[in-house]
């Protein structure tokens, strides 16, 4: 930016875009705790750094739905800064063209829970540097404890360690696992009967099912190697692959969702079963792991 007319346009077009993007405030985002922080990243050849990301501090911990106030600060000898971009999960919050150089990231932003990165991209005389940092979007909700009651037992084969299930029709399908022993089946639920059954080859241990266009989806669990049924005859019609291992699997809409363990659940599309979203699952204090089977039940997901 050497040239004054050209430094002009570009402030001009700095001021537009950050009346777009959204306001900054001296508001402070509602902060749980707080641990180290985590260090800027300079462009080769270039100074050390040119801001330093003042908050909020790496891994701070918010409710869904806060604000999340970001402060920075030019280094000493860092010159007269053109601007600086800010984005919060990817999503553009603000451009900065003076001091105070600090916004808030209303609670819209925070969208869901999980583990979120805050960046600014600091810009001068053509040079750039940026500094990240994490923050982690707790549930604004307390979960309810319920309670349950049995109404009824059918008899069930003891064999088969159930990984996966779901009811459709007056009928019982299930996905089991175990070394050397995996199946699909339907199963008669009020006398145990094995209807139908279809054994996986021995060196996969079958894990969750669901139901998709009366099609039958099965993963297993560390092999990232999954199978598509027609529901009516167990006939293969597709395999599927994804990263990670397979735990549960639920359908909602036109995605299937899967756990692998962790306490995150990916969102496959069904056709080529590519993973488009992921949800990371916090309660109100901390991550929630090892999920495991999936239903999907009035709008809400169960696991166990």
């Amino acid at each position: 930016m050497k040239a004054d007319n050209l430094k002009s346009i570009i402030a001009v077009i700095f001021i537009v875009m950050a009346l777009i993007a959204g306001s900054c405030s001296n508001r402070a985002g509602n902060a749980v705790k707080t641990s180290t922080e985590s260090a800027g990243k300079a462009s080769p050849g270039l100074p050390a750094s040119l801001i330093k990301m003042e908050s909020p501090v790496e891994n701070e911990e918010y409710r869904l739905n806060a604000r999340v106030k970001i402060s920075l600060e030019p280094v000493a000898d860092a010159g007269t800064l053109d601007s600086v971009r800010v984005t919060f999960d990817g999503k553009q919050v603000a451009i900065l063209i003076s001091a105070p150089w600090e916004c808030t990231v209303s609670g819209d932003y925070t969208g869901m829970t999980g583990r979120k990165p805050v960046k600014a991209v600091a810009y001068t005389s053509g040079k750039t540097q940026s500094v990240t940092r994490f923050v982690l979007i707790y549930s604004d909700l307390t979960p309810k404890k319920l309670g349950f009651r049995i109404i009824n037992t059918y008899p069930h084969d003891p064999g088969a360690f159930t990984q996966g299930l779901f009811f459709h029709d007056s009928v019982l399908y299930e996905g089991t696992g175990q070394e050397t022993g995996s199946t699909l089946r339907t199963v008669e639920l009020e006398t145990g009967r094995v209807i139908r059954q279809h054994i996986l080859d021995p060196s996969l241990f079958g894990e969750g099912i669901t139901l998709y266009n009366d099609r039958i989806f099965q993963v297993t669990w560390q092999n990232k190697v999954g199978f598509v049924y027609n529901r009516s005859d167990f006939k293969q019609i597709n395999k599927i692959y994804y990263q990670g291992e397979g735990w549960g699997l639920t359908t909602i809409g036109d995605r299937i969702v899967r756990s692998d363990g962790s306490n995150i659940l990916y969102f496959h599309e069904p056709q080529m079963f590519d993973a488009v979203s992921r949800l990371e699952v916090y309660d109100n204090e901390k991550k929630v792991d090892q999920l495991n089977e999936l239903e999907y039940i009035n709008g809400e997901i169960w696991a166990n």
